[in-house]
């Protein structure tokens, strides 16, 4: 089965509703690596709960919809296909506790032509009680199997150039071996992130990191640098996916840093590989 364009396009994907609370958060940001120094107190207002913070890049991981790719009325070939990009826009800092409910839509699918795959493009839009806006998701998933399906042909977006000079700055973040048994927990259960024959038999020497959990420790290394932890100072961030990352392995984000507009790229220390690249970040 082949994907049929104005099918995918008006989809109904089921809403995603989340009851948020203070233990989703705080696992959530210990999965990302915070407060391995546990001494550090601008740290700590994410991780424990008195006056308790929610970091930003959880804003990826609330109310979303599910594997709804998966379902046979997509046309969608689920086994191949892979997360490429991801960006968010925080409008008013996350809840602490409270209902959320995310609402998605397709904005756009690029055929690739046969052989090719397609680009598959989304937003989700997370809701609060009050029906406020808390943050706009938008996201890129690459279906490997799906080109060819006689859809749009026309260029994809270019991805955001980083500037031509060498960094301002960057900073080094170890991950721990356990950080995606953590992690899983904020949703992700996907088992290639857990059991190791299921990641030999994708081609991984062992379970990988999640490329979230990436997005988040990115955000970790800007809130850091830039923000002095101070997490509501961040309105905007986006990357493109570009290699796995295993637990325990460094990851150094390196910054430029235009005004309030912010470029990076993320890189294992270990094997001198990028795993996060053309990224891009607002700050205040």
């Amino acid at each position: 089965m082949a994907i049929n364009y104005d099918h995918l396009m008006n989809y109904p994907i089921p809403d995603g509703v989340q009851d948020m609370n203070f233990r989703d958060a705080i696992i959530y940001a210990l999965g990302i690596g915070l407060s391995q120094d546990q001494l550090d107190k601008r740290q700590l207002r994410y991780t424990y709960e008195d006056d308790q913070k929610v970091f930003p890049s959880m804003a990826v991981v609330l109310a979303g919809p599910g594997f709804w790719v998966k379902n046979d009325d997509t046309g969608v070939d689920w086994v191949k296909v892979l997360h490429g990009e991801q960006g968010m826009e925080i409008h008013k800092p996350i809840p602490v506790n409270g209902k959320l409910t995310g609402k998605s839509t397709m904005t756009e699918i690029i055929d690739k032509g046969a052989g090719k795959g397609a680009l598959m493009y989304s937003e989700r839009v997370v809701y609060d009680e009050s029906g406020d806006k808390v943050c706009t998701l938008t996201s890129t998933t690459f279906g490997r199997g799906d080109g060819g399906f006689g859809g749009p042909e026309k260029p994809a977006p270019k991805p955001h150039a980083l500037p031509d000079r060498a960094p301002d700055g960057f900073v080094d973040l170890s991950t721990r071996p356990e950080a995606a048994l953590i992690y899983r927990l904020s949703g992700d259960y996907n088992p290639l992130h857990a059991d190791p024959d299921v990641a030999t038999a994708a081609g991984f020497k062992a379970p990988i990191l999640h490329g979230l959990c990436s997005f988040g420790i990115a955000c970790h290394a800007l809130v850091k640098a830039l923000c002095d932890y101070d997490g509501d100072r961040l309105k905007k961030m986006g990357l493109r996916f570009t290699s796995p990352v295993y637990p325990g392995e460094t990851l150094r984000t390196e910054y430029w840093q235009d005004g309030n507009d912010i470029s990076f790229r993320t890189t294992v220390l270990e094997r001198d590989v990028v795993v996060l690249n053309n990224g891009y970040a607002t700050i205040d």
